[in-house]
């Protein structure tokens, strides 16, 4: 648990064990499995090549990815058919960032493929509605975001990620694939037992059934990554001086304004969030509990198993919870865990 300003750590404690079976207390630097809060952070990465002027966030993605320029539409589908239409307009960059896309998911069949043939295998997959028509989450379009940048920097996206964000930054503890000596640090992914009450150890989906360590696994943008709560707060920190870190400028103002302005219009999103760019805005704070005692503006995202990360610019506050439950009732943004967090939170800021 994690709460900062803009300049330093306010509070950082940990409770629980990370290891039940060996009782291995939780400690504040524990490793996690940040699962979609991975999004906020490709699409920092999208936008340091927009400052650098080498994209714009309304490049059709077919520009960079040719395997985008023969693309359909699934009209119909039923279990048996499908009925196909060309796209009204391509997709655009933009897109992908705010999941108006269209693109699908997709199944991971072989855990060594590299970002370039998954890029084509989702290109490949009709999209689920007309580009802009409608708001559909997609982890896919986050990690196509991953390989437009590895073309475009000429680099691939790790290495980009390091040397444009993550040193600069100072986020040792965020990779793709932990170290062993990481490894050691990592808290155990636990699911409930519904039936005897009891946690039981759960296994990773993005490791692919491999070892965490495994480099050859692709770095996927949309959930890959690894990460502490000291990093994470490191990231927001940086969004919240408008892109500046330590007098180092990691964006432009303008362009972090963009970022976490509301991109949707009146799509249809989550209750109370729409989205900026690759960042969930809360826009309604009464709409979900957790996030009550948030002000409106607050951007961030969640991660699959009860991760969150938040940045209240009204009150220049970072939020961070880490935890690795799956399967967290009634989602993992609303989570009793997380209530009880932003709830403690905000008692102790009215003291």
């Amino acid at each position: 648990m994690l709460v900062a300003d803009k300049e330093r750590v306010l509070h950082l404690s940990a409770t629980g064990q990370s290891s039940v079976a060996s009782a291995r207390p939780m400690k504040p630097d524990d490793l996690f499995w940040i699962a979609s809060m991975s999004k906020p952070i490709t699409a920092v990465a999208v936008a340091v090549l927009v400052d650098d002027g080498k994209m714009s966030f309304d490049d059709p993605v077919e520009k960079f990815l040719p395997e985008f320029r023969e693309q359909w539409v699934a009209q119909e589908q039923t279990a048996g058919s499908r009925v196909l239409v060309k796209p009204a307009r391509a997709i655009t960059i933009r897109d992908l960032l705010t999941h108006v896309s269209g693109v699908g998911e997709y199944t991971v069949t072989d855990s060594h493929w590299t970002l370039s043939e998954m890029t084509k295998i989702i290109a490949r997959e009709p999209m689920r509605f007309q580009p802009g028509t409608r708001w559909g989450y997609s982890t896919a379009g986050i990690d196509v975001l991953g390989r437009v940048v590895e073309v475009i920097s000429a680099t691939p996206f790790p290495d980009f990620l390091r040397q444009r964000l993550f040193q600069p930054l100072g986020m040792k503890d965020t990779t793709f694939w932990p170290t062993r000596e990481q490894e050691k640090r990592l808290a155990q992914d636990y699911r409930l037992n519904a039936e005897t009450g009891k946690l039981e150890e759960n296994t990773i989906s993005y490791l692919y059934g491999g070892a965490i360590t495994d480099r050859r696994r692709p770095p996927l943008g949309g959930a890959g990554l690894f990460s502490t709560a000291p990093d994470v707060a490191k990231f927001y920190q940086m969004m919240l001086n408008e892109g500046l870190w330590n007098g180092r400028r990691i964006l432009k103002a303008e362009t972090v304004a963009e970022l976490t302005d509301k991109q949707t219009g009146n799509l249809k999103t989550r209750p109370g969030m729409p989205w900026g760019l690759g960042f969930c805005v809360i826009e309604d704070p009464s709409a979900m509990e957790a996030n009550s005692s948030l002000t409106a503006g607050t951007f961030g995202h969640g991660g699959a198993h009860g991760t969150n990360s938040w940045a209240d610019p009204v009150r220049d506050l970072v939020y961070v919870f880490m935890i690795q439950r799956d399967g967290l009732k009634p989602n993992p943004d609303d989570s009793p865990m997380r209530r009880a967090y932003q709830q403690a939170v905000a008692a102790a800021l009215a003291k």
